[in-house]
């Protein structure tokens, strides 16, 4: 098993969550179950499977939790664009988590590459 805190990819991960849960905040009420929501979900699945996919003995386990880390960061990507189009909340806010995004996404697709999987 790896120790998952050390990684970087999962601390950026963490940072993601907590600027989601610190967007969300400012959303309107009535978005509560429904952006904020699933917003908050996905956010907390980045890390999440990335902490579950290095428990893995397998490389070819780990990077399927890591393709599922991804698809939470475009889904994430999604929705901040969704907050953008609809002028919810401070461009600034969506652009700063969005920054921290791409990040984890570029950090994602290296370790996958890296991984000594056939595709």
């Amino acid at each position: 098993m790896k120790d998952y805190r050390k990684l970087r990819i999962w601390q950026k991960g963490i940072e993601i969550v907590k600027l989601t849960y610190q967007l969300t905040k400012f959303l309107p009420p009535e978005e509560k179950f429904n952006l904020v929501s699933q917003m908050n979900r996905s956010a907390v699945s980045i890390p999440s499977n990335i902490a579950e996919g290095s428990s893995r003995k397998s490389e070819k386990d780990y990077h399927r939790f890591l393709e599922i880390s991804l698809g939470s960061c475009f889904e994430l990507d999604t929705q901040l664009e969704i907050i953008k189009e609809l002028d919810l909340t401070e461009k600034d806010l969506v652009d700063n988590l969005r920054s921290l995004l791409l990040e984890e996404i570029m950090m994602l697709q290296s370790l996958m590459n890296k991984l000594n999987v056939k595709q």
